[in-house]
């Protein structure tokens, strides 16, 4: 069951959502939020740091399903009315990209929760582009203490 009511597409409120800042931020939609799933969306600028030759690079790719991640974590505290804390990539494996997106394209990334430990969160990516999945992952993220 989707837990957000609508589309989060402020800017000022993903900021307050993911601890990261320009120009690291590689989320700019959170899509959908429940405790299972969330979906976030990115556009591909050229402003973006992990662009090159109009392309997003595959460590841009992973940084955004990272970030998926943290707007996981930042929801759930936001809507608790608690800061959203740092974290960091503690493990990555099963990393697949079969497509590198171009400028103006439009991300839509899927993140399952595996297994919530403490403050370390286990996860399956998926990342499509036009409905076409471009890149699966399984992650593992730790909070900041």
């Amino acid at each position: 069951m989707n837990l957000l009511k609508e589309k989060i597409t402020d800017s000022d409120i993903i900021l307050k959502l993911i601890p990261q800042r320009a120009p690291m931020i590689m989320v700019d939609s959170l899509l959908y939020y429940d405790a299972a799933k969330v979906i976030s969306g990115l556009t591909v600028t050229g402003k973006n740091i992990f662009v090159d030759n109009d392309k997003l690079t595959e460590p841009g790719l992973i940084e955004h399903m990272a970030q998926t991640v943290a707007l996981y974590t930042g929801y759930h505290f936001y809507i608790n009315n608690l800061q959203a804390p740092e974290g960091y990539i503690g493990a990555i494996k099963g990393v697949e990209i079969s497509k590198l997106p171009s400028v103006g394209n439009q991300l839509e990334t899927e993140v399952v929760i595996l297994q919530e430990i403490m403050d370390v969160t286990l996860v399956k990516g998926t990342t499509r582009l036009d409905g076409e999945i471009i890149m699966t992952a399984q992650m593992k993220t730790v909070l900041k203490k």
